[in-house]
């Protein structure tokens, strides 16, 4: 049946005006963006199958253009719609947290580190350059590593601090295992990182792991 002919209520695009976005499932969501079907099946029909195939919405997110384009009803024209989107998500966070206090919104720091380094195939390690008021300054990625490990040389990231005249850093990096769980390895560095950092007045406030699904905060975890 096609989506026209559900009861209003079911209608994507009806539950999302009247009951908000966060009611609606994840095949859900996807229907809306997706806009349309293909022959047989409908709009949700396809999202449901998306999902499937590529085991999240996470994971379809993070396809190449070639996966993403191989499944019926997507494409060139759709794949570069989504990657519009992400960027814009991504722009849309690093603006707030430029505007505001990174400690009063948490959750928007979490997800800006998420959206940039969930799913990538090396280990990165990212720092996040804060002012007095706690307000973003930069990001940057400031080491690459491999599937297990960043060499991190925490002189550099002091010079980097030092050149953005930062108050305080966040710092984050991503597993490529997946699991958000930091290693001995990692609270050592955090705390050397924090030491180096001292000498010269600035402040660590947190550090971040990304998993997939999953970010630890070192500071929730009285790491820091």
């Amino acid at each position: 049946m096609a989506i026209p002919d559900w009861p209003e209520l079911e209608r994507p695009r009806e539950k999302l005006l009247k009951q908000g976005a966060k009611s609606l499932s994840d095949a859900e969501l996807l229907a809306i963006f997706l806009r349309t079907g293909i022959a047989g099946k409908s709009a949700v029909d396809l999202a449901r199958e998306s999902l499937k195939h590529f085991g999240s919405l996470t994971a379809l997110f993070l396809a190449d253009q070639h996966a993403f384009c191989q499944l019926p009803g997507m494409g060139l024209a759709k794949y570069t719609q989504l990657q519009a989107v992400l960027e814009m998500a991504q722009r849309a966070l690093k603006e707030e947290m430029k505007s505001r206090d990174v400690m009063d919104s948490p959750q928007s720091v979490r997800n800006y580190l998420y959206l940039n380094l969930v799913g990538k195939e090396r280990e990165v390690f990212v720092g996040i350059f804060l002012d007095a008021r706690n307000r973003i300054i930069a990001a940057e990625e400031l080491f690459v590593g491999t599937l297990t490990q960043a060499s991190v040389y925490p002189r550099e990231v002091v010079k980097r601090a030092l050149h953005h005249n930062a108050a305080a850093m966040i710092f984050a990096h991503n597993h490529p295992s997946g699991i958000a769980e930091p290693s001995k390895a990692d609270e050592i560095l955090t705390q050397s990182l924090k030491q180096a950092l001292a000498l010269v007045d600035i402040k660590v406030l947190d550090h971040f792991i990304i998993g997939e699904g999953d970010t630890l905060s070192f500071a929730e975890r009285g790491l820091i």
